[in-house]
């Protein structure tokens, strides 16, 4: 029997609200404790306690990190879903399953080893609610034995989950010993997949994204933050509640920032907006409804030019949706959120690390341009797992823009707010409590003209819809620019942003085995830099692939680039699950092979 070392899916199948969150990232953590790159994926239903879960943890050691299709080893815990979870599986993969449930393997295609996990978290204590969280600690102990885990790794794995809990880690200890004990006496290993230890985590993290971006928020210098809890960002405000707690204090202990639970996702907006007018780094987070519920005040932002960072994890939508599932369905309404001519800001991080730094940038940006600030990131990124080179600490200060001080006002004389002084589109703004008599002026959702006084004539608001594009134009040279990856002949070009790109980076080596070569470019932002147009110019077809149904991005690069648009061709993935490479390879290689007929 040939040995499968470090590329193989592990997937465990349990209910909601068992506790089983804690054995899984133990498990996770043990893998990558051996130098073994991995990642995590949590399956959830959007109840609280009693649905299915699911949690897959992908060990690739090649680095390969987007969703695999298949599942070589399936840990069946969840009597109402072994049926199709075991259905599901390739001829050759292994199952494990509790003989507590009410099941019989009725496939001989598969590797079985049943175990009694209730039975053998019970020798361990008799509490019933402990003997439920045990039993899933029962499941790490057999896959020590069966992959050939290093006991030290997954004893750190234990002490780290269980910090500062002693009698938890005895407990969790003891069951795992049971685990392996059951494995090593009563099972023969007859299926391929193991580990052996590599030096390929050194130095690097496991985080989600949304951990991610509050940490980049209070490096950015955020002291506001005004949100209502929706799925999947919640878990980012709670972050920064947290590392503000730790972070956020004068010399005398008294907090120096602000966090407001609003009575809604609008109001949280507009708590956002009047910190960023007085002067403070404010920011909101949300998903896709909260985004619809937020158009009005996004278009004061955009049109009075107050700053404010909105973080959108995004969802499965439209309406309600499927509130624990992951899409990139918000891209086209942010591009313009709210009525009028409107173009926001637009920071698309792909990574954990660019969860962190754009979290950081899109506080500059928003000072800068004075304009709300969308970091989209989505339920995939947000709040999974993913492994990363450590943070870079920030080297430069804060850039607050064009910010006038009373010695500043003193020595030019003059102050219009929204006058374009510079021609860069962007006009220079006072802050609340300066105190020189030209510093005050009105900011109104109205209509108004450079000396920001109110006025309807039709040259004022053309000029001033002018110069807001002007200021939109500026930003290409400033948001970050597309990474543009080369590796074919200028016949075939990939286009893609967010999470996307994992899935987009191991089908372009899957694409290149069946002789398609291709060039790659990643979005990262908008406004869409030149680069994105010389892209698009110097290939034939460009496939621009995403996470929803309606080809979103494309339509964007059809509005902004229609010279090209001939060219562009969808590649959609939209059923709520984390995109996969083969998908994308398998649509690549049928369109390929049509053109070439």
């Amino acid at each position: 029997m040939d040995t499968t070392l470090n590329n193989f899916t592990i997937q465990v199948a349990t209910v909601n609200g068992s506790g089983s969150q804690s054995a899984n990232l133990v498990l996770l953590r043990s893998i990558f404790n051996m130098g073994i790159p991995c990642n995590g994926k949590n399956l959830f239903p959007s109840n609280i306690a009693g649905l299915p879960t699911w949690f897959t943890i992908r060990v690739d050691e090649r680095g390969y990190a987007c969703r695999r299709r298949d599942v070589d080893i399936c840990v069946a815990m969840n009597e109402n879903t072994i049926d199709a979870d075991v259905n599901e599986l390739a001829p050759g993969s292994v199952l494990i399953y509790n003989e507590a449930l009410a099941y019989r393997p009725r496939r001989e295609d598969l590797v079985v080893y049943p175990c009694p996990f209730t039975a053998l978290a019970g020798k361990v204590t008799t509490e019933p609610k402990l003997k439920k969280l045990l039993t899933n600690m029962v499941y790490v102990g057999l896959l020590q034995e069966l992959l050939g885990l290093d006991p030290a790794a997954v004893e750190q794995a234990v002490q780290k989950q269980f910090a500062r809990k002693a009698k938890a880690v005895s407990l969790n200890l003891g069951a795992l010993k049971e685990g392996v004990a059951f494995a090593r006496e009563k099972l023969t290993k007859r299926d391929a997949f193991k580990v052996e230890r590599r030096n390929l985590t050194a130095g690097k993290i496991l985080i989600e994204g949304n951990a991610a971006s509050a940490l980049g928020a209070l490096f950015g210098g955020c002291t506001v933050c005004a949100w209502y809890p929706i799925t999947p960002s919640s878990s980012l405000p709670e972050a920064f509640i947290d590392l503000a707690g730790k972070h956020r204090h004068d010399k005398d202990g008294k907090a120096t920032y602000a966090v407001i639970q609003a009575e809604d996702e609008i109001a949280s907006l507009g708590m956002v907006l009047g910190a960023g007018w007085a002067g403070a780094r404010a920011m909101t987070s949300t998903s896709g409804p909260g985004i619809s519920l937020m158009t009005e005040f996004a278009g004061l932002a955009y049109y009075t030019e107050t700053p404010g960072v909105v973080f959108d994890v995004q969802r499965a939508g439209p309406s309600t949706g499927l509130p624990t599932r992951t899409a990139q369905g918000d891209i086209l309404k942010v591009a313009c959120l709210s009525h009028g001519d409107t173009q926001h800001i637009v920071l698309m991080p792909a990574s954990v690390e660019e969860c962190f730094s754009f979290g950081m940038e899109a506080f500059d940006l928003a000072d800068r341009f004075q304009t709300p600030v969308f970091v989209l990131t989505d339920l995939d990124l947000g709040m999974n797992v993913w492994m990363s080179d450590p943070f870079r600490y920030p080297e430069k200060p804060f850039d607050r823009g064009k910010v006038l001080s009373a010695s500043d006002l003193e020595r030019i004389g003059k102050f219009e707010r929204y006058r374009d002084v510079d021609g860069d589109g962007i006009p220079y703004r006072t802050l609340p409590g300066n105190p020189h008599p030209l510093a005050s002026w009105f900011a109104r959702g109205s209509g108004h003209n450079e000396a920001a006084q109110y006025t309807e004539k039709p040259g004022d608001y053309k000029r001033k819809l002018e110069r807001l594009a002007r200021k939109f134009e500026t930003a290409k040279s400033r948001v970050p620019a597309p990474i543009v990856t080369n590796g074919g002949d200028g016949e075939v070009g990939l286009l893609a942003y967010g999470t996307s790109h994992w899935a987009v980076l191991e089908s372009c080596d899957q694409l290149a085995a069946l002789g398609i070569k291709t060039d790659y470019a990643r979005l990262r932002a908008l406004p869409m830099s030149d680069a994105v147009e010389q892209f698009l110019a110097s290939h034939r077809r460009v496939y621009v692939i995403e996470q929803n149904q309606s080809g979103q991005m494309m339509a964007l690069l059809r509005m902004h680039f229609p010279a090209h648009a001939g060219k562009l061709r969808s590649i959609l993935h939209y059923d709520g699950m984390p995109l996969d490479a083969a998908t994308v390879t398998e649509q690549i290689a049928a369109c390929e092979k049509e053109s070439a007929n």
